[in-house]
């Protein structure tokens, strides 16, 4: 069985993954609706309105980040 996940995010989702990776400092991101699609893809869950990625999240971040400096290059 595979462990791979890839997903095709938009250059928005991907920052507002990131964003995740440091704690929100008013506990909000400034656009909701990319944090609900990332919630429908199982990236992060929210919990008492404070988004958190989830360990998939985490996976796709890195594995993510990698294709994001080829894109720049």
């Amino acid at each position: 069985m595979s462990d791979d996940i890839d997903f095709d995010l938009s250059p928005d989702q991907w920052e507002a993954l990131k964003a995740l990776r440091n704690p929100v400092s008013n506990g909000r991101l400034s656009k909701a609706y990319l944090v609900e699609g990332l919630v429908k893809l199982g990236l992060v869950v929210v919990n008492d309105g404070v988004p958190s990625m989830t360990p998939t999240g985490r996976k796709v971040l890195v594995r993510g980040s990698c294709r994001l400096l080829d894109l720049v290059a």
